[in-house]
């Protein structure tokens, strides 16, 4: 990665973003960093991260593999675990993409000297979990989560909700950081009524950060198999874990 301070910009205003939020539990700010600060660390996702793919098992509990690992399950094995995983989506379980488990990775001293461990630490530092609480309003956010995505063809993320284990997720986020996405080439996060119709829809806008209400049933559309890009993202979730409360 280019040798970049990461900061949020200083041209932003909060305020009306939080009264977007405050009354639609929705929201997306664009131009998050500065264009410089953004475009390296797209760059970064896109040329120098040793992702893993990440689905559910047939309990619908998370597994990423790295590519190691995924070399070691042979080709017969694969093949039934991608049947599997597609079976389970058709019921509208589970998902099946690239990530990085960037708190994990940080925690357990993985990829020492990696410029995404910079980046990790941005996102627990005072600037950007002080942009969480004066967003949504919620004041005991103690820490965040960070995964960085990358969709490509045929990745997805079946509908859900993201309250947590102990409901200790307050909202969640996503950071968009591909150039140029376009709706057709799917990849777009989408909120769901109660009859199931789309209420809402956003594309994963470059250097655009949408914030929701945990509340919101949500879901990621498959990217197209002509889709121009890798759909590249930081996601995760403002917490209020129950120990720090």
């Amino acid at each position: 990665m280019e040798t970049v301070t990461i900061r949020l910009n200083p041209a932003l205003d909060l305020a009306p973003f939080a009264r977007a939020y405050a009354e639609r539990g929705i929201v997306q700010i664009p131009q998050l960093f500065e264009e410089r600060t953004a475009g390296a660390i797209a760059d970064l996702l896109q040329r120098g991260v040793p992702w893993r793919i990440v689905f559910t098992t047939p309990d619908d509990k998370p597994v990423h593999y790295s590519r190691e690992e995924l070399q070691a399950q042979g080709q017969e094995r694969w093949k039934a675990t991608i049947a599997d995983v597609t079976a389970r989506a058709r019921q509208n379980r589970g998902y099946f993409y690239k990530t990085y488990p960037m708190i994990e990775a940080y925690l357990k001293g993985w990829d020492p000297g990696h410029p995404i461990h910079q980046l990790t630490e941005f996102i627990n530092s005072a600037d950007f979990l002080g942009l969480g609480r004066t967003v949504t309003g919620v004041t005991e956010i103690t820490k965040a989560d960070a995964h960085a995505t990358f969709y490509g063809p045929g990745d997805f993320l079946t509908r859900h909700l993201d309250t947590g284990d102990d409901h200790e997720r307050r909202a969640a986020y996503v950071l968009g950081l591909t150039r140029g996405w376009q709706p057709d080439w799917g990849g777009l996060l989408l909120f769901l009524n109660e009859k199931q119709d789309v209420s809402e829809g956003y594309l994963p806008r470059f250097n655009a950060l949408t914030i929701f209400d945990v509340k919101f049933l949500h879901t990621v559309t498959q990217v197209s198999s002509f889709a121009g890009a890798g759909r590249f993202s930081i996601t995760g979730w403002f917490r209020d874990d129950p120990g720090k409360r």
